[in-house]
This record gives C-alpha cells, structure tokens and sequence, in this order.
C-alpha cells in the first residue's frame, strides 16, 4: 500500500512539474494563415475594400463547398494584418470552418473587426515569420500548411524575404500569393520570383483593390480544394 501510494505521489509531482499533458490536436484538411497588408500604401478605402472582399469570399456558397469536398470537412482559418517586420495583430484566431454557421461567425468577426495598423513600412518577410509561429500554437494539425499573402508592394523592411520564404518551405509550407497591382505595376513578377513557393503554390493576380474580392473568392476556393500534386501554379 505505501509503495503504491509513494508511486502515485512520485506521478502527481511530475505531472505537476511538467504541467498538464498535452492535449490532442483536432485534424483538418488545411490550415490556412491570410496574412492581410496594411501598410501606409493602403488607405482606409483600399483596406475596407479588402476587408469586405474576405468577408464576401467566406460567405460565398462555393467556399464552403470546397471546405466540404475534404476528407475531414473541415479547414482551420486564421487572419492577420500586417506592416513592418514585428507590426502583426490577429484578426481571427485560429477558427475551425466545418459548416454553415462557423463559416458566417468567422465572416462576421473579421467584418466587425476594426483595422488595428496604419502604417510600418511593408515587411513580408515578417508576415511570414509570423504566420510560421502561428502554425506552432495552432490547436489543429494537417498535412497542408498554407501563407496566404496579400499585398500591394514589395518587401522593404526586416530580413531577407527570400531566406523566410525558403525556410517557411523547408519545412513544408506553401506560401501563395494575391499581389494587388494599384502601387507597382510588375509587383506580380516580384512575387512570383521571390515570394511564393511550396507544393503547389500559385497566385491570383488583382489589378486594382477593387477586383481583389473576385481575386480573393478565387483564390481561396483553388487553396482549400487544391491537390497535392507539388508542382508550382502560377494564374
């Protein structure tokens, strides 16, 4: 009796010294961080009509079809709005879409949700590195890891975005693209060459911040429907 007794103390103590255990992941067909730009380039009508684009997206029918043609049925979705290179604030924690009603709340939470940056220059590779520590504190797991970056300009600010895109691969993350042209006409061959990368990474291009809600709509349904083929798409 006191030997178990002993044991069962010895147990306590080291759950109590190493906290509580790990609790299980629930598993979802994708995980996708939308990293959104808001740097001093945006102003506040080209920032709501990004906003509104994202909220139209989720509350399309054909977004909740992809989510639903998966073997889990389900996706996790966060979004983020960032600057300079540690200028990033959540928008939308980590959110599992399964249905009809997780899809209009996270929809609703990023509609009602003020923009928290004005400016900070525009740093990708910090939008990145963000995102990267996102998928480590997420509560769910999946094969498919995606940085969804949206933006209006090239990297000015922080580290290499070459070397965070290329570590972001490493360690299988795909990073796609949705590069607005409005500020810099060539910024698609910019991202094309130095920011996406990863199984099957591709972008959708918008000339102006007025079709980046078709863009957006098209964007996000190949992302959550997308194969694993990993070969680079570029549209």
């Amino acid at each position: 009796m006191r030997c178990r007794l002993g044991l069962g103390l010895i147990i306590l103590a080291a759950v109590t010294l190493l906290g509580e255990p790990v609790r299980a992941q629930t598993e979802v067909d994708l995980k996708l961080a939308l990293m959104v730009d808001a740097s001093g380039s945006v102003d506040q009508y080209r920032f709501e009509l990004q906003k509104r684009g994202y909220v139209a997206a989720l509350r399309n029918p054909r977004v909740l079809g992809a989510v639903l043609g998966g073997r889990t049925q389900s996706i996790a979705i966060s979004m983020v709005q960032w600057t300079g290179p540690f200028l990033q604030v959540i928008v939308l924690p980590w959110t599992q879409i399964k249905d009809e009603a997780s899809i209009k709340s996270a929809a609703g939470v990023i509609e009602s949700t003020p923009r928290r940056l004005f400016g900070g220059g525009t740093s990708i590779s910090g939008a990145i590195d963000y995102a990267m520590t996102m998928f480590q504190q997420s509560p769910f797991k999946s094969e498919r890891q995606v940085i969804d970056i949206s933006g209006d300009g090239s990297n000015n600010g922080g580290r290499s975005v070459i070397r965070a895109r290329d570590e972001a691969v490493a360690k299988d993350v795909t990073i796609n693209g949705l590069p607005i042209l409005a500020v810099e006409p060539y910024l698609d061959q910019y991202y094309r060459d130095y920011v996406i990368g990863g199984p099957g990474a591709f972008m959708i291009v918008a000339k102006d911040f007025e079709s980046f809600a078709d863009a957006i709509l098209k964007k996000m349904i190949i992302e959550i429907a997308a194969n694993e083929t990993g070969k680079k798409r570029i549209n």
